[in-house]
């Protein structure tokens, strides 16, 4: 795997041992959205579905609406 990824000039991100911050932000992210969007649906019909689905909860309202705490509690619109 390491060869493949130096053969594609992919950087592959490495905390120190007992450091889990590296990941911190995407594992709030995919937290929040099975929270506040995939456990509010009914169960996905087809992969493309869910796609699409998802790509409308991120681009529609997570992107737009959702306020962040890192933003100081605005929407990335408003920020």
């Amino acid at each position: 795997m390491r060869r493949t990824a130096e053969r594609i000039n992919y950087h592959h991100s490495y905390s120190r041992k007992g450091c889990p911050y590296d990941n911190e932000g995407i594992e709030s992210f995919h937290a929040l959205l099975k929270k506040e969007h995939v456990s509010q649906r009914p169960i996905y019909q087809t992969f493309e579905e869910a796609r699409r689905q998802i790509f409308s909860y991120v681009q529609g309202f997570y992107n737009n609406h959702r306020i962040h705490s890192a933003l100081a509690y605005l929407s990335p619109v408003e920020f």
